[in-house]
């Protein structure tokens, strides 16, 4: 014993949209928490493309001994839950339901859990909103009585390092947000997504327990 006495980290559960915003928030995080990811995306379509997206992040994990377990795919409740908002744009009302769903979850989970505190990874992108996401965070954790630690990881070139992470570990990088309408949009602006189009529900590969 040389008489120092050891910091325990606080515990932090981050929200994993994907492994490319993950490479900066384990990056930036976990020097100063004990974190740990819950990978919660429902809105992720089509099955096939939720499967490459954690299958990256399982790779990430695997590199950088990131510990990480992903919830139940269910997009047949996440359609249900931004009926009547097909046709908002990206940034709107859509966006927004779907971000505080994701918040909630990691922050119930986070209390259930009893980690300190939740944070996500949302903000290292350029076209996400890094003041809304902290906004819906902060109420999240305000619901479920667990801190939310506000980020915005795309400053200090943030998104740039991410991008040069994701080369150096050979992740899978997706062209566009996730869901069904951002796709279609990203393909033909005009094209608008019917809620009802089949969707392939992956098997499960970890269990937030």
């Amino acid at each position: 014993m040389d008489g120092r006495i050891k910091t325990m980290k606080k515990k932090l559960l981050i929200h994993i949209c994907c492994a490319p915003d993950a490479t900066i928030g384990i990056e930036r995080l976990c020097s100063d928490w004990d974190a740990e990811g819950l990978f919660s995306n429902s809105n992720i379509h089509p099955g096939e493309e939720y499967e490459k997206r954690l299958h990256a992040m399982d790779a990430l994990a695997g590199e950088t001994g990131f510990t990480f377990t992903a919830d139940a795919y269910e997009p047949e409740t996440w359609f249900e839950s931004v009926q009547g908002l097909e046709g908002e744009p990206e940034k709107g009302l859509r966006c927004e339901v779907c971000i505080r769903e994701r918040l909630r979850t990691t922050a119930r989970l986070a209390s259930d859990k009893g980690f300190d505190a939740f944070a996500a990874v949302l903000t290292v992108s350029p076209h996400k909103n890094a003041a809304m996401i902290n906004r819906l965070g902060a109420e999240a954790g305000e619901e479920f009585g667990v801190e939310y630690l506000p980020t915005d990881l795309k400053k200090q070139d943030g998104f740039k390092r991410s991008v040069e992470m994701t080369k150096q570990y050979g992740l899978y990088r997706q062209d566009y947000c996730g869901c069904e309408y951002s796709r279609n949009r990203g393909k033909n602006p005009t094209v608008s997504a019917s809620p009802k189009s089949k969707v392939q529900s992956p098997k499960r590969k970890l269990d937030p327990t």
